[in-house]
């Protein structure tokens, strides 16, 4: 089934299965016919998507192109057509990539359901943090290849003891992995804010305090005004606080099931 070449959606975003599906899948899996030899040596779509994914890490998805990629390459853009459609099919590809076991390492060890949700949480979070751009990509509807597949069975095999239906199984899955990407987009957005206005955080609320003084001596809002003075220290890890809090909340729903706590 082939869509749109056009892998852009609102909001400055792209969108996975925005290519090709079907050849997508045949490229993922090694299926399908191979291309055609090319006039560069050694040009392969291991090298194309690589490169590719170099591209974003050092410039954003917005400097990926055919072009941008080929040129990284040293060869010229029609070479790598011979390989891959587009770049709609060539993110698809990059996600895949990022996500392989060899380049992005969750070890789940070898405790219960809940040591390795947790161990998944911060894998996760490692990997957007490696490559930022992941969080400019709309995966509502990923094409699923070897390393999403590999990936989500290595979580099911150590979630399944929880006890839960199959339904509820992949909600586990979807509610970290939602709780993660939210907490990633506020670090990478902070980030952006410092490069873009040339303030650090500390000078930032620095500026705001002259005001913000009078406002909490005024009386208006007493509960703020009586915070204490750490209650926004930089320090206190929100990340962690919000994952323990989750799982703690699937460890009473795990229990009432009789499921392995």
């Amino acid at each position: 089934m082939t869509r749109g070449k056009d892998a852009k959606s609102s909001g400055g975003t792209e969108t996975s299965g925005s290519g090709d599906i079907v050849r997508t899948m045949h490229l993922l899996w090694d299926t399908g016919p191979r291309p055609s030899r090319g006039p560069k040596p050694g040009l392969t779509l291991d090298r194309i998507v690589e490169a590719a994914v170099q591209v974003a890490d050092a410039e954003g998805l917005d400097g990926v192109s055919m072009r941008r990629v080929a040129t990284e390459l040293g060869t010229g853009t029609m070479s790598l057509y011979r390989y891959v459609p587009g770049k709609a099919e060539l993110l698809d590809l990059m996600l895949d990539r990022v996500q392989r076991t060899s380049q992005n390492p969750a070890d789940l060890g070898d405790g219960g359901w809940r040591s390795a949700l947790e161990a998944m949480g911060h894998a996760t979070l490692a990997l957007y943090r490696r490559h930022p751009w992941l969080l400019r990509v709309n995966q509502s509807r990923p094409i699923l290849g070897p390393s999403a597949l590999d990936g989500m069975e290595k979580v099911l095999s150590r979630i399944k003891s929880m006890g839960l239906t199959d339904p509820e199984l992949i909600s586990v899955i979807i509610a970290v992995d939602g709780y993660v990407v939210g907490a990633a987009r506020t670090q990478l957005y902070a980030q952006e804010a410092e490069r873009r206005t040339g303030l650090t955080d500390t000078e930032f609320w620095q500026a705001q305090a002259p005001v913000l003084g009078e406002l909490m001596a005024s009386g208006r809002y007493p509960l703020l005004a009586g915070l204490s003075e750490d209650a926004f220290a930089t320090d206190f890890d929100h990340f962690e606080f919000g994952l323990q809090r989750i799982l703690d909340g699937l460890e009473v729903l795990v229990g009432r099931r009789g499921g392995e706590r």
